[in-house]
């Protein structure tokens, strides 16, 4: 059995996943971050962008993440997003049609969002 590390990514209304993997990579403050098995403990903010999991199984799970922290020590790592959804479950029209408007209104943050929806999207 290969070595893993317990995962579970948390919205603050739900759990968005959770399970055995063997790489995480996400985007912190201080750049991109690949976690494996054995990695040194850490504790970092998270920035919006998509997050990867390589589960234990070889399947790839992906999600937007947009802000919140993650920790990781024994084995463990947490993410705890402020909102985090699945790539699966982005309504793809939905998040094109979100980016144009905020481009159209100059809002940099929400057109941020909508960007990070359709990069985890276009990942599945």
């Amino acid at each position: 059995m290969a070595a893993e590390l317990h995962v579970a990514l948390v919205a603050a209304d739900r759990e968005v996943w959770s399970g055995e993997a063997t790489l995480v990579v996400a985007r912190t403050t201080s750049g991109d971050i690949g976690v494996m098995p054995g990695h040194q403990p850490l504790l970092g903010v998270l920035e919006s962008g998509p997050v990867t999991i390589r589960t234990s199984e070889g399947g790839t799970v992906v999600a937007a993440v947009h802000g919140g922290f993650i920790s990781f020590a024994d084995n463990k790592l947490s993410l705890l997003a402020e909102i985090a959804e699945l790539s699966d479950e982005i309504d793809v029209q939905r998040a094109e049609r979100a980016l144009e408007r905020a481009k159209s209104e100059a809002d940099a943050s929400a057109e941020r969002r909508a960007d990070v929806r359709l990069r985890a999207a276009a990942a599945r």
